[in-house]
């Protein structure tokens, strides 16, 4: 504690200043009953068309419901390679086929009530492509 003094007066300690009192956190009603959630939609396919009108859709369908939308964020492109021999016996000139699929991911993060999110995800899905949806609370 510091103390302050002066010729008339005998030295008197100081109080330090009082806490920051902050006021209670409380929540909205409508955050109690319908809480918000981290929900991340991974779409995968062969098809970069299909996977490009899925997002678009799902994206379409989130912003007309007033959502926070974030993505699609692309990413990179796995490709699976495979070289093999033209010939089943090994006879002749050694000619080889390369195959390659490459496979597209589209990730796409909301922030909404999961019961929106069924509302969202109901829309027709292009054949091929893959749908994964993670609910996490935020």
């Amino acid at each position: 504690m510091a103390t302050t003094a002066t010729a008339t007066n005998p030295p008197q300690p100081v109080a330090p200043a009082p806490a920051a009192v902050h006021p209670p956190v409380t929540k909205k009603v409508a955050d109690v009953e319908n809480p918000r959630h981290r929900i991340r939609i991974t779409l995968t396919s062969r098809n970069k068309r299909n996977v490009e009108k899925v997002c678009r859709d799902l994206i379409r369908g989130a912003k007309n419901k007033n959502l926070h939308v974030r993505g699609p964020l692309r990413m990179p492109t796995k490709i699976l390679r495979i070289t093999t021999r033209r010939t089943p016996c090994g006879e002749g000139s050694k000619t080889w086929d390369r195959f390659q699929m490459r496979i597209y991911k589209r990730v796409i993060d909301l922030h909404s009530p999961s019961e929106v999110v069924k509302e969202i995800t109901s829309i027709p899905i292009e054949p091929g492509v893959e749908v994964e949806v993670t609910i996490a609370r935020s």
